[in-house]
């Protein structure tokens, strides 16, 4: 095995500014309901459709991500993704009409689909198995910490200057980090930096995506996973708007507010999820036993979704609400290492698409189904509730099919016979 370098932390941090700039385009809508509401007439539900809207060429372009990623490495593939997102952000800015504007929406998902597969398999080819919690939490906790300070931003940016330039200010950011990520990011080769599982994906044969989606542990990671991507899209696409019209306050209260939550996850996320999920077992503690116990726990601390629906005084809801999202965000860096704990060599790209493929049926139910129930009953108590049952789903497949986390063994693909052979 080469020496191992500094080197790899940068990659980590590369990545994590990615992951930061891509949830700026995916929060700039967030903050923009009134403004959307004004200039294009749309209601409630067709909010919550656009507001999904990227998720789904986002999950149909999961699979196919995987497949690229195990073929053609992450820095080829990445590369294309970001300079679509890019100019995905750059025609929303300039959208003339609602139908303009989903159609940016749709790219956008497109360009960002191969993001957190991506990033999982890099963190796997950088880093040795005992190091991977802290540099996952990074790029986990820069989504956290980009919606607590691009929520606020963005929203102040959309109030004082408009919403054009709300989405502006994503595709220029966008655009500087796809030139920012061309110049910097290299798969590791045979040299610095390396370490021996780049060198067993590389010489790995393919791992099909039908004997992944025979394995338990498979379902049980991706429901799981599933559950928890659909309370952080509820949070993520309606929680500014819940706090202006569920909780009564100013517009501008309620972007700002809408950060703090954020900002205490990203914490948890790295603080918990990364730090001491590395040290625990650095210092010998049972590798399986710390990263169920933090993904279990930090799961169940999700709960306190429930909030919305059952209390009624702002600082108890806003707290809860800050606590089922750092319990989320703990967990989270967790869950990201699983593809490369799971899978032998060859199918990580692919198992990390398959998990995020079930995250957005999740992040497309999410913002639909809010909008649909906001609809009707003009509460969120509703949309809390059905968020709280699908989490307490999400616990059961951890705890009753993920199990151990530990390497599957998968049958041998089978080989065409050769020439001349019987």
């Amino acid at each position: 095995m080469a020496k191992r370098t500094n080197a790899r932390w940068g990659v980590a941090a590369l990545l994590g500014l990615g992951v930061l700039i891509s949830y700026f385009d995916r929060v700039n809508l967030s903050v923009a309901h009134s403004a959307l509401r004004a200039t294009f007439g749309i209601s409630d539900v067709t909010y919550g459709y656009l507001l999904s809207a990227y998720s789904w060429t986002y999950m149909v372009m999961q699979l196919p991500s995987g497949t690229l990623l195990d073929r053609w490495g992450v820095r080829r593939v990445l590369l294309v993704a970001i300079l679509l997102w890019a100019i995905a952000s750059g025609l929303a800015a300039v959208a003339p009409s609602i139908v303009l504007l989903f159609a940016a929406r749709f790219l956008l998902g497109v360009g960002e689909a191969p993001t957190f597969p991506a990033n999982a398999k890099a963190i796997g080819l950088w880093f040795p198995e005992a190091e991977r919690s802290k540099p996952t939490a990074i790029f986990d906790a820069s989504a956290k910490l980009s919606l607590g300070l691009g929520t606020p931003i963005l929203g102040l940016i959309m109030l004082h200057y408009g919403l054009r330039t709300n989405l502006g200010t994503t595709a220029v950011l966008s655009l500087l980090y796809a030139g920012l990520f061309a110049l910097v990011y290299r798969d590791p080769g045979t040299g610095e930096g390396a370490v021996s599982e780049a060198a067993a994906e590389r010489n790995a044969r393919e791992i099909s995506l039908g004997s992944l989606v025979r394995q338990r542990k498979v379902w049980g990671v991706a429901l799981g996973s599933g559950a928890y991507n659909y309370c952080f899209y509820l949070l993520l696409t309606w929680l500014p708007v819940y706090l202006e019209l569920g909780v009564r306050m100013s517009a501008r209260s309620a972007v700002l507010l809408s950060g703090v939550p954020w900002m205490v996850a990203a914490f948890a996320d790295f603080a918990v999820g990364g730090v001491l999920v590395d040290s625990l077992i650095r210092r010998g503690s049972n590798p399986d036993t710390v990263r169920r116990a933090v993904l279990l726990g930090g799961t169940a601390f999700g709960l306190c979704i429930f909030a919305p629906a059952i209390l009624h005084a702002p600082f108890a809801i806003v707290v809860c609400l800050t606590l089922a999202i750092s319990g989320l965000a703990a967990a989270a860096p967790v869950l990201w290492t699983i593809p490369t704990l799971l899978s032998p060599p060859g199918g990580v790209g692919r198992l990390g698409s398959l998990i995020n493929f079930v995250n957005q049926i999740a992040a497309i139910s999410a913002p639909v189904v809010t909008g649909y129930l906001r609809s009707s009953t003009h509460t969120f108590g509703a949309a809390f509730a059905v968020a709280g049952v699908l989490l307490l789903l999400g616990i059961a497949s951890y705890a009753l099919l993920l199990g151990k986390i530990v390497r599957m063994t998968l049958p041998a693909p089978i080989l065409p016979m050769e020439p001349g052979t019987s």
